[in-house]
């Protein structure tokens, strides 16, 4: 009788771990994932501490929309908190009278707010840059955040630009709209949600802080020493997320995960918004993708709107508390809710204009993994450089 050829002999299966191997792993991977928004927190606040008090000194009397797109850029990469720019905008246009912020100037400015705090998913990114592959899902991931972001900005800011000029009271259609809105809810008491999760993460990052602090470092070096630590951190958690995700969720289960938010995009949105509101921060959510990313536990197609539910959360805090704040305050709060809103009504439901940002964000992962020149250029010169240009030849033009 001829031998089994090895093609007919059945492949071993491979075997199931136990339920306390399972729960081991499981445990670890939220341990590193407290690690990983623990780095996050200390990589943003160290970027803050080394630029503070810069961003106000930015907004005043800036009016030239143009200068203005720039400046929300800029302050929000140099404190590195989408949150604490729309809070310093919302805080002066609701001021008492002589703060040279008005709405109008403040709108251009909460759209750079929306591009500059992209910068996050994209230094955590190149945790990845040693593993070509991984690193090109991962930068997708990170990149397709700032695609969506500049795409609405180009559609939304000349269409304000075009309906203030030809408004009788000289409000462009985001503005006045807000307005609007805002004559329905102004008078509330306002309110403040304390995320005990954000109080977690703020508590690793105060041991850490205060760790430092107790090695002598003080002042930028303070900052400075935080910087490569968050650094170091962020590169060393996503490595090891990335791996313990690939061995814990594989075959049927991130088949499942996939299917069922590929289901419904409205799933995808909700989860990001509810995540976002919980831990009160936009680029945690969008930067705790990137390893799920990178591990292709989720594919980009999933995660995007996720990201659209986090611009979406990352509103609600800020619009809470200005319920409380002078009328024009509020104004400006909802016109950061509605650019966001509008965005998902604008690129998610049609799949055509879903995957532009797709795409973009693919190809240009595809040339950084191939050449990492692509990385400096587009994160120096996207961030930095453009916008720094901007904001010095528009800074004393007209409005």
């Amino acid at each position: 009788m001829p031998a089994p050829s090895p093609r007919s002999q059945p492949q071993p299966q491979p075997q199931a771990w136990p339920p306390a191997v399972y729960a081991v792993r499981f445990l670890v991977v939220v341990v590193l994932l407290y690690c990983f928004l623990v780095a996050i927190q200390l990589l943003s606040k160290s970027i803050g501490l080394m630029g503070a008090d810069v961003s106000e000194n930015f907004f005043e009397g800036v009016e030239n929309p143009f200068a203005g797109l720039a400046v929300g850029v800029l302050a929000t990469v140099l404190v590195q908190s989408s949150s604490t720019t729309t809070s310093t905008i919302v805080g002066m246009v609701g001021a008492a009278k002589g703060v040279a912020l008005s709405v109008n100037a403040a709108v251009p400015m909460i759209m750079g707010a929306n591009i500059g705090t992209t910068i996050t998913n994209t230094l955590v990114s190149m945790g990845s840059v040693r593993r070509s592959q991984e690193f090109a899902r991962a930068f997708a991931a990170a990149t397709v955040h700032d695609f969506f972001n500049v795409l609405l900005v180009a559609l939304l800011l000349p269409l304000e630009l075009a309906t203030r000029a030809l408004s009788e009271t000289g409000t462009g259609i985001l503005a006045g709209t807000a307005e609007w809105l805002s004559g329905l809810f102004y008078g509330g008491t306002g309110a403040e949600f304390h995320s005990p999760i954000k109080g977690a993460i703020e508590s690793g990052f105060d041991g850490i802080v205060g760790c430092l602090k107790w090695m002598g470092f003080r002042d930028g070096w303070l900052g400075g020493a935080g910087l490569m630590l968050g650094i170091v951190l962020t590169m060393v958690c996503l490595f090891l997320i990335t791996k313990t995700m690939r061995t814990l969720i594989s075959g049927p289960l991130e088949r499942s995960m996939n299917k069922s938010l590929g289901r419904s995009g409205l799933i995808g949105i909700l989860v990001g918004a509810g995540v976002t509101i919980a831990v009160q921060s936009s680029s945690i959510t969008t930067s705790l993708l990137v390893p799920l990313c990178a591990a292709g536990v989720l594919t980009l197609e999933n995660a995007f709107p996720m990201m659209l539910g986090a611009n979406i959360g990352t509103t609600v805090t800020a619009l809470l508390a200005s319920m409380a704040t002078d009328r024009s305050g509020l104004t400006i709060a909802l016109v950061h809710t509605l650019f966001n809103v509008t965005g998902v009504l604008i690129f998610y439901p049609i799949p055509v204009i879903r995957n532009i940002p797709l795409r973009l964000a693919r190809g240009l992962a595809e040339r950084a993994a191939r050449n990492p020149a692509w990385i400096v250029g587009y994160v120096v010169g996207f961030f930095v450089v453009i916008p720094l240009l901007g904001y010095l030849l528009f800074r004393s033009a007209p409005s």
